[in-house]
């Protein structure tokens, strides 16, 4: 099939230190520095490849060492993050500058949404030991720590209950190897003003701040409000309780550096609750699921990586095909064991990325499959649970929550997930296998009372009416390759300028396209979740997967393809961005801003 022609990428930045071009040169001219000595240099034309594309230099690393299989352990429960009493310097509506801070914007609706004083929390981006596994050496790592044990600081939020999070950049200045040492923290898909959203040229350090922010600083406070969207839509309720979210996430957003900055560690967990998914499985509220909860509200991140032949970590940020990871880390452990009691688990999985795709299922140790209930996707429960499903697929950034009933099995079982999908390199997956490599053992070793359940009806969605579909003014963003990196409507990233103005409170539908062959794109859009209108390939009608019949954040968008997603834009204005969460692509430089404005007149295109 013959490729579609393209023109030349587009940027009207210039070439300053805190600018995004001026980064992204220094990506392209420091590959020399960063390339690992076992790396060869060897052609990547491939059948199907663009013109443009053909003898770039493209890295060939050997296979990662040797690991022994099932010797880590995994915790039996997560330990959440605690609440502090106090943050000193004491929050300020405005960035405090003169206490260390960063030059954010101000906080929106502040005093509004803290009727309830907000909940104080505590992060610091730090470089720390850790052991991925005990046949590889310990090795310097980034994460965001708090007062927790765990890889993946896990933190508990409710909606109703605002929260204020600090996070501090510690990381070392003058670090080695892949990376930058600045930080912007995205939770992802979560409700709240553009300033806290970790714009991606909002990133910052002692010494150095992007382009969107005013001045350095050592810490910035993010305000989470915990708000439902439609909050302005639905003040009877406070918002609709229809778009509550579950499973979120936050990582570093670091312009440039998303990728080697999430590859160092710098991701975790945040997990909201409502009346309705209240994460008390004995909750007497009559409107209360009952999920399972507690020790069995399980969160697992799945995220691949490469080794170097001394067992270190190896990336190569130059590229812009990336690396593919051989192995996957799972909560910070390689092939690690969960033990499990008898009874049923929420597991909630996440793929950071970042760029492996999975097609998990649970076998048994004959490989037989087993079968678990599906009931929430992209942090959103579904109208209804899935049953006797068998395999669940996640693209980078995708989550998937899932029940699994232990009581059926005897103590001693032994259970294990697979990832069934076959990928060779960053461009996307093949295709399903049958079967696939064993990345996580379950044990049942012990009884434990089980008080939770699974209703027959979980969430409902709020329709997209005829009307509603019939006045959206209809974008259409293209995802394309140019000149060797990733584009959006054959443009590069511009930060400091936005592609599209959007009026606060408008409905539109973006039609997301790929007219390529030869890779897929999992598509993130900040701040509001779409619902998915169609899919058509090559033109033709395709159905829309039941698990994708929700409310979604990320699109995964495969070859020939076009996905119309409507959208909402409610409650804070400001900018935010939409990416490929490839986040290969997305460095390089497949992401594009676009602002809600308060005023009507709003009415740029892409």
């Amino acid at each position: 099939m013959p490729r579609k022609s393209r023109k030349a990428p587009t940027t009207s930045l210039d070439a300053t230190d805190e600018n995004p071009a001026s980064r992204r040169s220094f990506l392209k001219l420091s590959a020399a520095a960063l390339a690992a000595p076992a790396l060869l240099r060897t052609p990547t034309a491939r059948a199907g490849d663009d013109d443009d594309d053909e003898g770039v230099a493209a890295p060939v690393v050997p296979p990662s060492p040797y690991t022994t299989p099932w010797v880590e352990y995994l915790p039996n429960a997560i330990t959440p993050v605690l609440a502090v009493d106090r943050l000193t310097p004491a929050p300020t509506l405005t960035a405090n500058l003169g206490g260390g801070e960063a030059g954010r914007d101000e906080h929106q609706r502040y005093a509004e949404l803290t009727v309830t004083p907000p909940r104080l929390y505590e992060l610091h981006a730090v470089e720390r030991d850790w052991r991925f596994h005990q046949d590889l050496p310990v090795q310097p790592v980034w994460i965001y720590q708090a007062n927790t044990p765990d890889f993946s600081p896990v933190i508990l939020a409710r909606y109703g209950y605002p929260l204020l999070c600090r996070i501090y950049n510690d990381l070392p200045p003058n670090h080695q190897g892949f990376g930058t040492p600045e930080i912007s923290t995205h939770l992802h898909n979560l409700h709240c003003g553009s300033e806290s959203d970790g714009f991606p040229g909002d990133y910052y350090s002692a010494n150095k701040f992007g382009p969107t922010l005013t001045a350095q600083g050592h810490f910035k406070d993010h305000f989470y409000p915990n708000i439902l969207a439609g909050y302005d839509e639905f003040p009877a309720t406070k918002g609709d309780p229809r778009e509550a979210l579950g499973t979120l996430f936050y990582h570093d957003h670091t312009l440039d550096f998303t990728a080697p900055n999430l590859y160092r560690g710098l991701a975790g967990f945040y997990l909201l609750f409502d009346d309705i998914d209240s994460g008390n499985e004995q909750d007497t509220n009559p409107q209360a699921l009952r999920l399972p909860s507690g020790a069995y509200d399980y969160p697992l991140d799945f995220c691949d990586r490469r080794f170097d032949p001394t067992g270190m970590l190896f990336y190569d940020q130059l590229n812009p095909e990336g690396i593919l990871g051989d192995k996957v880390v799972i909560n910070g452990k390689i092939e690690p064991v969960l033990r499990v009691a008898r009874r049923k688990y929420r597991f909630r999985l996440l793929n950071t990325g970042p760029s492996r795709f999975y097609a998990l299922s649970l076998v048994n140790a004959n490989n037989a499959m087993q079968v678990f209930t599906y009931i929430a996707n992209d942090g959103n429960l579904l109208p209804a649970p899935l049953k006797l499903q068998t395999r669940v697929e996640l693209g980078v950034a995708e989550r998937a929550d899932i029940i699994v009933d232990f009581a059926k099995y005897p103590l001693g079982t032994e259970l294990y997930l697979v990832n069934r999908m076959r990928q060779e390199d960053t461009r996307g997956p093949k295709d399903v296998k049958d079967t696939g490599p064993r990345i996580l053992k379950f044990v049942v070793d012990r009884n434990a009372t089980d008080y939770s359940r699974v209703p027959n009806t979980l969430r409902p969605l709020r329709p997209v009416t005829e009307a509603e579909k019939a006045s959206a003014k209809v974008r259409r963003w293209e995802f394309n390759r140019s000149g060797g990196l990733w584009t959006i409507n054959e443009k590069l990233v511009d930060v400091q300028n936005p592609r599209a103005k959007i009026p606060k409170g408008s409905h539109e539908i973006w039609e997301l396209v790929n007219p390529e062959d030869g890779w897929h794109h999992p598509i993130h859009i900040h701040f509001e979740e779409g619902i998915i209108l169609s899919k058509t390939v090559l033109g033709q009608n395709v159905p829309i997967p039941v698990h994708e019949r929700g409310r979604k954040d990320v699109f995964v968008l495969g070859e020939d393809m076009t996905i119309r997603v409507f959208l909402r834009f409610r409650d804070f204005h400001g900018k935010y961005v939409m990416h490929c969460h490839n986040l290969i692509h997305e460095d390089h430089a497949m992401m594009v801003r676009w602002d809600i404005e308060d005023d009507d007149d709003s009415n740029g295109s892409a």
